[in-house]
């Protein structure tokens, strides 16, 4: 029913107003006190009112007692005054009063019904039995009357004798004494009996009638109280909005474009929030526009120079006659490179744009990587040699992962190609792989000429290049990091950087083992916050101990592949030095020496300014499990 109900509201679309929200709970907290407060004022009059009758009744009908035992009016009913005193009671209550005996008969009756005739009340046998003083009263609100019963008591005083009450042949009550024994002698006391009930009726007709007048003032005061709280909901619920209208004012003109500034809505905590979160929002729009003009300006550039390249020098042969062979070929071959160069801008583009389809699913498959880092080390070798820069191989473990080998392949290769360009002459390249429980990791070090602390956060940028003249030189694009860190980045990896300039520059990558299509962060938060709830429900010291050590393990408890743990992802082997390829300078390409392995540690190259790949690596990954920890 509730559900409906919502639904139904929902469908209505001023019921979405939050101004018409606000205007509601307004008016009803205005308008539910008054109504309240106008029903309470009223009964508590009414029951004030019902209590003031019934003592004022409750006196009367005792002063009349006293005058029915004082004048015997219960065994001579005839007597003036108590009469006078019986109709003026009911004239001045606008009531009925009756005089019961004990024998349970009415021996008056001012409406001249019932006398003479039985009646047969709970209340009357009651109070005839117990003698209460106080009586009983009874208010009927749907007939408006009060029934009130009040007992008819004689008082007698004892003086050193014991009474008893007996009646006699006529039906009255004679008192009958004898000289006291024990502790009733000379001492006075007394005895009550119960003589007869007065039943009196006695109508709240006024009481009605002021209870309607003070219902048509209340009802008056509460329709004024109404049309205040009505404009004073609508005054109120337009302030109450008035932040969020400014705040959708100044959305909206940044939407029509007459705007690009940051917006401000400081007047509640909420509206700040959707602020800020809107500016971060403009600032990255801000940001992608601006990287969108630079990436077009860019692919303009990159592709009008080769073109412009290839005019001059096709013009310059167009333009001279009998021109010398030689010269034919000298011009025909740096059409070539410029066509290899346009070639391989299109296609760092064309693999750009496939990165950033993130609908297109990887080609997954378990992959050797000490296999696939030692191919792309040949493959780089050729153009190392001709460098004169030394490639070093370090396997610290045999690692097998689930990765898009087509893609780490392609983001290897441009992290070495990197440093190879980048490099010094007599230069060095070690490539680290590495793994631990959950991730593996290759590092990239190079001594060469380093990267600024001020370009080291644009790098990823597409076409930034931090020497644009050396990049065009050894034909680079502007594109290698920006490719590697997006096949990083669909594989939930990370990728991070520290260089000095002048010393050298060091990539560390690390990637999951197993492939997930969403990070190992959210897959595990859900069993994360299960099992946080369940420590705060548990008293039990052992079993929290048990569900505290389940939190450490949880990344592995969700893995998919930790039922084949028998065979680990990564598995130490020989010491790293001792197993380490190394590619050595080869003096020309044809003759190039085939991977041998370092004879040991002494032999490995020297190179000033380059860290400890293999510390940084374990301190890296020390550093990355114990924030994981902290994060559970």
């Amino acid at each position: 029913m509730l559900e409906r109900i919502r639904k139904i509201i929902g469908r209505l679309e001023a019921f979405r107003s939050l101004r018409v929200i606000f205007f509601i709970i307004i008016f009803l907290v205005g308008v539910i006190p008054c109504i309240l407060l106008q029903n309470g004022i009223l009964r508590n009059y009414e029951e004030r009112a019902v209590e003031v009758r019934v003592e004022q009744v409750k006196g009367q009908l005792r002063s009349l007692a006293n005058h029915l035992i004082s004048s015997n009016y219960l065994v001579n009913h005839e007597s003036g005054q108590v009469d006078a005193e019986l109709s003026e009671f009911s004239t001045l209550y606008d009531g009925r009063l009756m005089i019961i005996d004990p024998t349970l008969t009415v021996v008056k009756d001012t409406y001249g019904l019932s006398e003479n005739k039985t009646i047969v009340s709970q209340d009357v046998i009651t109070c005839l039995v117990t003698g209460e003083r106080k009586g009983w009263e009874n208010y009927d609100r749907e007939y408006g009357f009060i029934e009130i019963v009040v007992p008819i008591i004689e008082t007698r005083s004892i003086e050193g004798r014991d009474y008893s009450v007996k009646a006699n042949s006529s039906g009255q009550e004679e008192w009958t004494g004898a000289q006291g024994q024990g502790g009733l002698d000379k001492e006075n006391s007394q005895a009550n009996s119960v003589r007869g009930v007065l039943l009196a009726s006695t109508s709240t007709e006024y009481i009605s009638k002021t209870k309607d007048i003070l219902r048509r003032k209340a009802l008056i005061i509460m329709l004024i109280m109404l049309v205040v709280v009505f404009f004073a909901s609508m005054l109120l619920s337009g302030l109450l909005v008035r932040p969020f209208e400014v705040l959708s004012r100044d959305i909206r003109e940044v939407k029509e474009g007459y705007s690009n500034e940051p917006i401000s809505a400081p007047q509640y905590i909420e509206t700040m929030h959707i602020a800020d979160s809107f500016n971060n929002v403009l600032g990255r729009m801000n940001a992608l526009d601006q990287s969108r003009q630079e990436f077009v300006a860019n692919v303009s550039h990159e592709l009008k120079t080769p073109m412009t390249s290839m005019k001059v020098l096709a013009a310059s042969l167009l333009s001279e006659e009998n021109v010398d062979p030689a010269v034919y070929r000298e011009f025909l071959e740096d059409i070539d490179s410029e066509i290899d160069r346009e070639n391989k801008i299109i296609s760092d583009l064309l693999e750009l744009v496939k990165e950033d389809r993130t609908n297109i699913d990887l080609e997954v498959t378990s992959t050797d990587i000490n296999a696939l880092a030692e191919a792309v080390m040949k493959r780089m070798r050729p153009i190392a040699e001709i460098a004169d820069i030394a490639l070093t191989l370090i396997n610290r473990r045999q690692v097998t992962a689930e990765v898009d080998s087509t893609r780490i392949s392609l983001a290897l290769t441009n992290l070495v190609e990197n440093a190879i360009k980048y490099n010094r002459e007599h230069g060095e390249v070690v490539v680290t792989v590495d793994a631990d429980e959950e991730y593996f990791s290759f590092v990239v070090a190079d001594n060469g000429i380093g990267i600024p602390e001020e370009d080291l956060t644009r790098i990823y940028e597409r076409f930034f290049r931090v020497d644009k003249s050396r990049s065009r030189e050894i034909g680079g694009t502007g594109l290698g990091l920006s490719i590697t860190k997006s096949a990083i980045l669909r594989h939930h990896g990370t990728i991070s950087v520290e260089s000095k300039e002048g010393e050298g520059t060091t990539f560390t990558v690390r990637i999951p083992l197993h492939y997930y299509a969403q990070p190992m962060e959210l897959r595990v938060e859900k069993q994360r916050r299960q099992i946080l709830r369940l420590l705060r429900r548990q008293n039990n010291p052992a079993q929290k101990e048990y569900y505290e050590k389940t939190i450490h393990v949880s990344r592995r408890k969700n893995s998919p592949g930790a039922k084949n743990n028998g065979k680990a992802a990564a598995k130490e082997t020989a010491p790293a030095i001792e197993t380490a390829p190394a590619i050595e300078t080869a003096p020309t390409i044809e003759k190039a020496p085939e991977i041998e392995k370092a004879p040991d540690p002494a032999g490995s190259p020297d190179f000033s300014g380059l860290k400890d790949t293999d510390t940084d690596t374990k301190s890296t990954a020390s550093a990355h499990e114990q924030e994981g920890g902290d994060q559970i």
